[in-house]
């Protein structure tokens, strides 16, 4: 048994030994000293100056985020894909401890710059900067995904069937083709094995291309790979909810021709389409009404007797509408009217005094009267009146005096009486608005009803015994 410990122990030391010999932490922190220490991120990485710099270009379509038609927009998340070989990151592994990769930032190496060319994202660059996988024999690859926002010229010209193919045009933005070579990694274009499913629209394919082209600016040729993402709509949701509505109706229009000529139905199922267009047609007119009368204010239109008369008292009290704080009945709408007709009365035998002040016409000297009712009254708009008895009380009141405190009272009392009329009104106007709207509501589903139930009850096979 202590045999066996011992051997344990003796296997033990041998493994940490062996660790400790392996650790990588030292040799890869020698190793990223020595590469980076004499590096130059703006060199571009090539052991001939001549030759141009070869880079391998793909990308991953992972979603179809959207397809904007009205801008003209396609987003997408992709991941990209760019390998080339850097001739000043190459090392022996055997002498850093078996380190063959690293993984360094993409600010402290030279990378290509590679940008989508008709991007419409506000950064230009959506990519997120991933770090740059390297080996030891210089090859680096760089892998940054991010959601691309690119413009698309969208054709709704056979829409729902259409097909959309939304091209995304990738290349260096400062090297030209002498420079800087990009070559597509695979032949079949993006890679689609990751792709998840749209529910609108159907991934056909992703076909890439690549473009030499020489501009009328510069005589060097600058290369680009094109990406041509082609989908078609999915037209199941817009079958059964725009098309076969459509068709349906159509038909039913077009059946009205198969009835025989003797039969009353060719007219009646005619009659019923036409009082289903004048029923929409007329609730549209109406809600323009509607929408008229809640908006309406005191300072453009007034409200003639008859609007009062019908769709403040009568139709609510049909309809069984009220306001808050008031219930609209026969009783109320007769006692109403009664009462207008005294106050009217009462206003015209009054004296002017008594109808600015609203008060009772049994004032007899002006000087006492005019007292009497800023003390009966006690409001702070009279107090100026007051305070002009005071000053005039060794004199006595004068008819001038007296004229220009009527006239200053008759302005406040106007206006405060004005500022309560407009309010009123405005609020007779909204419960006018919903008088009319619930009296349509009452009106066109009566209609509806007795429209749909008349056509169907006059045909003979509706009702099958």
């Amino acid at each position: 048994m202590y045999f066996v410990m011992d051997l344990y122990l003796i296997v033990l030391c041998l493994l940490v030994i062996y660790i400790k010999d392996s650790l990588q932490g030292p040799h890869e922190k020698r190793l990223l000293n020595n590469l980076l220490a004499t590096y130059n991120t703006l060199e571009r990485p090539v052991a001939n100056e001549s030759d141009p710099l070869e880079v391998k270009f793909g990308l991953t379509l992972q979603q179809i985020i959207d397809v904007d038609e009205k801008n003209q927009l396609l987003i997408t998340n992709i991941w990209l894909s760019l390998e080339w070989n850097d001739y000043n990151l190459r090392w022996n592994d055997s002498e850093y401890g078996g380190v063959r990769d690293l993984r360094i930032t993409p600010n402290k190496l030279w990378k290509p710059d590679v940008l989508m060319y008709n991007s419409a994202d506000e950064g230009f660059d959506g990519t997120y900067h991933t770090n740059i996988v390297v080996k030891n024999n210089g090859s680096c690859l760089y892998v940054p995904p991010g959601i691309f926002k690119s413009t698309c010229k969208i054709d709704i010209t056979w829409f729902p069937f259409d097909d959309q193919h939304c091209e995304m045009k990738f290349g260096s933005w400062t090297y030209d083709g002498n420079q800087l070579d990009l070559v597509l990694n695979s032949d079949d274009g993006g890679d689609l094995s990751d792709f998840i499913t749209n529910g609108e629209w159907y991934l056909i394919g992703m076909p890439g291309k690549k473009n030499t082209i020489t501009y009328q600016c510069c005589p060097e040729p600058y290369v680009d790979i094109t990406f041509t993402i082609q989908i078609r709509r999915r037209t199941l949701y817009y079958f059964f909810n725009l098309i076969v509505p459509c068709v349906l109706i159509s038909s039913m229009a077009l059946l009205g021709f198969t009835l025989p000529p003797d039969s009353g139905e060719k007219l009646t199922l005619g009659t019923y389409f036409n009082c289903i267009m004048f029923m929409v047609a007329s609730s549209v007119v109406l809600t323009v009404v509607v929408l008229n009368y809640h908006h309406r204010t005191a300072d453009i239109h007034e409200m003639p007797p008859w609007i009062k008369s019908v769709f403040l008292q009568w139709l609510p009290w049909i309809l069984r509408m009220g306001r808050p704080g008031r219930k609209i009945t026969r009783k109320t709408i007769i006692l109403s009217n009664r009462m207008k007709e005294l106050e009217l009365k009462e206003r015209s035998s009054k004296s002017l005094l008594a109808n600015v002040l609203d008060i009772d016409d049994d004032f007899r000297h002006p000087c006492t009267g005019i007292s009497g009712s800023t003390t009966a009254i006690g409001g702070s708009v009279f107090t100026r009146l007051t305070t002009v008895e005071e000053q005039n009380a060794s004199s006595g009141c004068t008819h001038k005096d007296l004229h220009h405190i009527l006239k200053e009272l008759q302005f406040i009392t106007n206006r405060m009486k004005k500022a309560d009329e407009e309010a009123e009104l405005i609020s007779d106007w909204k419960f006018a608005a919903m008088v009319v709207d619930r009296f349509c509501l009452f009106v066109f589903t009566l209609f509806t009803v007795i429209a749909t139930v008349t056509v169907l009850l006059s045909a003979p096979h509706i009702i099958v015994q």
